[in-house]
């Protein structure tokens, strides 16, 4: 009998110990679309595009300053910010039917690789953006970041299926440590691209070019790990109500109004959600439209912008991993409300940098490096506490409208504030409102009882 009890435990032993391997080795899996597609949004997004794209428009602009896409008369200086808002409209439409449908599927891989190389096809293409083509640039941006948005909603939503509860603040963290370590490498390349271009014998706007589309390629070629070890699960069964009744064919909105409906059930779940979308909305648009900032209102050239967003990607990795580890002694509630005051108090910081003054930038971009990879990581894994079983895609559809430069609000306050006032300081002040009230809203969320009444197990420390 004893042997018998021996040879059970080891069995038992034996299979918890293949399971945490297949486990592990999904996770690694997991954090290569991170290393993929975060190249686009440190090397396009945050760095190149903006002040490429601004002159691209400035060059199509009238004597007044002003282009005209489709009649409508908009600053160059705004174009950028204003596509990047458009974008979430098609976000919009596009997440929750995507999200639903890979809830009632089960089949997440292959919409994330169409949305994956979807977005890295619109990002190479962007090797043609010359001359006056803002329009083709608007376009290519907004397919781009509403394809990007997609594809993390789904790479976003397998995190509760391949992480238990207790895992998931140092699985999401490492994801981002490793997104902000590809950014940090393809950077570096780009910065010596750029800075050295004459002696590559291209131009600067060539050089910039080839950086736009190398984003693209890296964007698509990492992509086949995550597709090679990320695995589709059987659709959970899920409990048929009113408020989930629209169908996998229905029109975006009415798909996302029925989500919201669904999230009534768990008001605690949306009240995490619209803390998040509002102080997201400040982080994304400070890092789409710091390298503008830097270039426009501070004069700084190309090269200290890149080296400035080098060192965010540098210090990010640290930061997501030491935030991770903050949270496992304080809780993952309480880090992100310490990292939003941080964001508060370098915004504002920002507003008085004096024009011409790299060390100043510097300073800015390593404060901003130290909280950003952490505020995102942890609150991406408090999220899919929050989310009831078999509804991940659908809920992490609501989720992404804010993240990674997703957001509407921001870059479109960002963009009138500088059409009215002609002061990018003016506009970089006004995201100082999200993380403020990102901050309230956060605070007054029951994270413990939220997690409870989504049907999940609550951690030890959240």
């Amino acid at each position: 009998m004893g042997t018998d009890t021996v040879r059970t435990a080891r069995a038992d032993e034996s299979d918890d110990s293949g399971a945490r391997a297949a486990r592990q080795r999904e996770q690694r899996g997991w954090y290569f679309y991170d290393w993929a597609c975060s190249v686009y949004s440190t090397s396009v997004l945050t760095v190149f595009l903006g002040p490429y794209l601004t002159s691209v428009a400035k060059a199509a602009a009238d004597p007044e300053g002003y282009v005209h896409p489709l009649g409508i008369p908009v600053r160059a200086g705004s174009f950028f910010p204003y596509a990047v808002s458009l974008s979430v409209v098609v976000a919009v439409l596009l997440m929750p039917l995507v999200g639903a449908a890979a809830d009632r599927s089960g089949r997440k891989k292959p919409l994330l690789a169409a949305a994956a190389y979807t977005g890295a096809a619109a990002t190479t293409a962007m090797f043609f953006l010359g001359g006056d083509r803002y329009l083709l640039g608007g376009l290519l941006l907004i397919v781009a970041n509403a394809a990007q948005s997609v594809a993390m909603m789904l790479y976003n939503s397998y995190l509760p299926q391949i992480a238990p509860p207790e895992e998931r603040d140092a699985v999401s963290s490492r994801g981002w440590a490793f997104g902000y370590a590809a950014g940090s490498l393809v950077l570096v390349v780009n910065l010596v691209l750029y800075l050295a271009h004459d002696s590559f014998g291209v131009s600067e706007s060539m050089a910039v070019r080839i950086c736009l589309a190398s984003a693209g390629l890296w964007w698509g070629g990492f992509t086949l790990i995550p597709l090679l070890r990320l695995r589709d699960r059987p659709p959970a069964v899920r409990e048929t109500t009113g408020a989930t009744g629209a169908t996998p064919t229905a029109p975006g909105l009415r798909q996302l109004m029925a989500t919201l409906r669904d999230m009534r059930r768990h008001p605690l779940t949306l009240a995490f959600l619209l803390a998040y979308l509002v102080y997201n909305d400040g982080i994304q648009t400070v890092i789409s439209q710091a390298s503008v900032y830097g270039s426009e209102e501070l004069g700084l050239s190309q090269s200290t912008l890149i080296g400035a967003v080098l060192l965010v990607q540098v210090l990010a990795v640290a930061g997501a991993l030491g935030m991770g580890r903050l949270a496992r002694t304080y809780g993952a509630k309480r880090t992100i409300l310490g990292s939003l005051v941080a964001w508060t108090l370098t915004l504002g910081a920002g507003y008085f940098l004096p024009e011409g003054a790299p060390v100043g930038f510097f300073l800015l971009a390593a404060a901003i490096g130290l909280v950003l990879g952490g505020s995102q990581a942890l609150s991406r894994s408090l999220f899919s506490h929050l989310v009831p079983p078999g509804k991940e895609a659908e809920y992490f559809s609501a989720y992404e409208l804010s993240d990674r430069g997703m957001s509407w609000l921001g870059p479109l306050l960002f963009g009138i504030t500088y059409q009215l006032t002609g002061s990018y300081r003016d506009a970089i002040l006004s995201l100082v409102a999200f993380f403020v009230l990102g901050f309230v809203l956060l605070a007054r969320v029951p994270v413990r009882r939220a997690i409870d009444a989504a049907g999940n197990p609550v951690p030890e420390k959240i």
